[in-house]
């Protein structure tokens, strides 16, 4: 294994377990608090706002800079010292204030890590799921470590497990090979193209439309279970099947990943979200409940693996990194906080299973709307008018 390949990996392990502390369990840390479920949207909504202005922000920075690494590692600094403090804290204004600097220094990470997977595994000529495979290897771990953590040491220990994984990350980052320079000047111009083409358009609506359903059900799975009987390990041991049942998908990608084909595999993921959060209506068993996160298989690593190869096909070359963070910006911060605020509102409301039924028709609309894109494009009509803005 070579060096280079072996310290990406690392990183990504060591970065998706911190995201898992984060995404999975701040909920399930908020709920052992004693907030409710819409006081819970209100933290999460908030800091998302933050994360619409920071993945961009941090992004063009990095496409200016041409670094990654470099930005990393002030964003890995950063989120370390917030995220302890975030899981140290107990007033509802301290939680709001801490998840909204998390938001912005640990969340723009995500589209950063993923750009420079992509361009690095073209370098080494290496797949990127056998890179993005760690992960997820590193979401399982630590998603099934915190809910064992918690259950023996406290909730407070959350923040002591942050810190040290952060500590951990940092040293990591440091002896990463930052991601190749496209040497191409930055040009607002394109990036404006890119944004006002309707392929563009297009593709982020539909990205917009099956992340929302997506989004709730991960903020609200750990609140769910917990309605039904279930504990903090069980909480762990759902992210675990969820993320786990990633690790071959990301390792396979370069068997079923073709270019030409995103579409139609986000086509099928939305549809195996729409069995899934369907399913969920029916099932009032916390353990059921927990097997069932095993259709992750199908669900988020298809469909954002595509996203992201279809993005890298439409985006300009010098525009890669800061297109990473639109797609990111798209699925995990508006969605967001969309689901957020939406997401507590409605569960408080509607309650386990008409909330599941509302979120399996998103995913239908998401599954419609991608057929209907499926359709369009083969009629060439996106094609042809990107042509024409190529030579006007």
């Amino acid at each position: 294994m070579h060096r280079p390949a072996a310290m990406l990996r690392a990183f990504n392990f060591l970065f998706f377990a911190l995201l898992a502390i984060f995404i999975s369990f701040l909920p399930v840390y908020l709920d052992a608090q004693g907030i409710s479920a819409s006081r819970i949207g209100i933290i999460i909504g908030t800091g998302g706002f933050v994360s619409i202005f920071s993945s961009p922000f941090w992004g063009i920075v990095s496409d200016r800079a041409k670094t990654i690494r470099g930005v990393l590692l002030v964003l890995i600094a950063c989120a370390t010292v917030v995220g302890y403090f975030l899981y140290t804290s107990g007033s509802f204004l301290l939680l709001v204030v801490f998840t909204m600097l998390l938001f912005f220094f640990l969340l723009p990470m995500d589209p950063l890590t993923e750009s420079l997977n992509f361009q690095s595994s073209e370098m080494m000529s290496i797949s990127y799921g056998s890179i993005r495979t760690f992960g997820a290897l590193g979401y399982a771990v630590m998603a099934l470590t915190v809910g064992y953590v918690m259950l023996y040491f406290g909730k407070e220990s959350l923040g002591l497990l942050f810190a040290l994984f952060g500590v951990i990350s940092f040293i990591v980052c440091l002896l990463l090979r930052d991601a190749p320079s496209t040497g191409k000047p930055v040009s607002m111009k394109s990036l404006g193209q890119f944004l006002a083409h309707r392929e563009t358009l297009m593709f982020l609506i539909l990205i917009f439309i099956a992340a929302i359903p997506a989004r709730m059900n991960d903020t609200y799975l750990g609140v769910h279970l917990h309605a039904l009987g279930g504990g903090s390990e069980l909480v762990g041991q759902a992210w675990f099947l969820a993320a786990g049942s990633e690790i071959l998908v990301f390792a396979l990608s370069f068997w079923w990943m073709r270019k030409g084909r995103e579409m139609a595999l986000i086509a099928l993921a939305s549809f195996f979200y729409f069995l899934r959060f369907f399913l969920s209506a029916w099932i009032t068993d916390p353990h059921a409940m927990t097997y069932l996160q095993l259709l992750q298989v199908v669900t988020f690593p298809v469909f954002y693996s595509a996203a992201i190869q279809y993005l890298y096909r439409i985006v300009p070359e010098e525009w890669k990194a800061t297109g990473q963070t639109v797609l990111a910006l798209v699925f995990f911060g508006i969605s967001g906080i969309v689901a957020s605020y939406a997401g507590g509102w409605l569960y408080e409301k509607v309650q386990g299973q008409h909330f599941y039924l509302i979120l399996s028709a998103m995913s239908l609309a998401a599954l419609l709307f991608s057929l209907v894109l499926i359709a369009v494009y083969r009629t060439g009509q996106f094609r042809g008018e990107a042509a024409q803005e190529r030579t006007a």
